[in-house]
């Protein structure tokens, strides 16, 4: 069987990936795409991401793309993602989400739509970084508080939010391995005289330039060693490769909500 998928935002440089990969697997073929910019609505999505023609014009009517698609993928904004996420539950089609930023409200909200339709919802579609955060969550627990632990993310100059949430899922990852609550531990912020790092507490720094893909590293550190990981996305395309790979897995799944390691059964 094929399955039609289609891309919200299918003119953007991650939109554009996705629907090339799309095209190029032979399990998919691509139902269709939408953009909310004028200039890009009625093109051929081929010619736009750089192919011959295909037939398949830009949508600016996202309820038409669901209907026409067996499932859809998102990498836009939270505020699109929300109004997606609403089609998503009408239609019962499934919406795999790889948009970053959400508020509180807004993972609640997604919490609380998924009775009908089944979301994959990851910060990093990437194998090797799930993987990393799978086996970090387990080494903090081993390690404790008596080791600090550090988060370092650098990305592109036009990313606009911060920290990733990459980063933001492995310092989660951390906490749930010692079993602390994120929201006390988690330090955003370290600016003039803040005193000693207190023990438990997760720190985070935000690099941002060029065209940076996305590098991670998780440090964790004692009076006597520093042990690291770290994970340098060298192409988009893991992250494409891992949002085809979460549709068709979606596909046979119950409604409900899954992460990226539900797909890779490492959850």
């Amino acid at each position: 069987m094929t399955i039609a998928v289609g891309i919200v935002g299918c003119a953007g440089r991650m939109g554009k990936m996705l629907a090339k990969a799309v095209m190029d697997d032979n399990e998919c073929c691509l139902s269709g795409g939408t953009e909310n910019v004028d200039k890009f609505v009625g093109q051929d999505i081929g010619k736009l991401i750089g192919t011959e023609e295909i037939g398949r014009r830009v949508l600016d009517d996202t309820k038409e793309l669901f209907n026409v698609s067996d499932v859809v993928i998102d990498f836009t904004t939270p505020k699109s993602t929300i109004l997606n996420i609403s089609v998503a539950k009408e239609t019962e089609t499934p919406l795999i989400i790889g948009t970053t930023g959400f508020s509180s409200k807004d993972d609640e909200f997604i919490r609380e739509s998924v009775d009908r339709t089944v979301i994959v919802k990851s910060s990093n579609f990437s194998i090797g970084i799930n993987i990393i955060q799978s086996e970090i969550e387990k080494i903090s627990g081993m390690l404790g508080s008596q080791y600090d632990a550090e988060i370092l993310e650098m990305h592109h100059r036009n990313k606009i939010d911060a920290p990733s949430g990459t980063a933001i899922d492995l310092g989660k990852a951390i906490a749930n391995g010692r079993k602390q609550d994120f929201s006390e531990v988690a330090r955003f912020i370290r600016e003039g005289e803040i005193g000693k790092r207190q023990y438990g507490e997760i720190g985070f720094s935000t690099l941002r330039g060029g065209e940076i893909i996305g590098d991670h590293s998780v440090m964790f550190t004692s009076p006597n060693e520093t042990i690291k990981f770290t994970h340098n996305a060298h192409s988009r395309s893991i992250f494409s490769d891992g949002a085809i790979l979460a549709a068709k897995w979606s596909i046979n799944a119950k409604a409900g909500l899954y992460s990226m390691q539900d797909v890779l059964r490492i959850s």
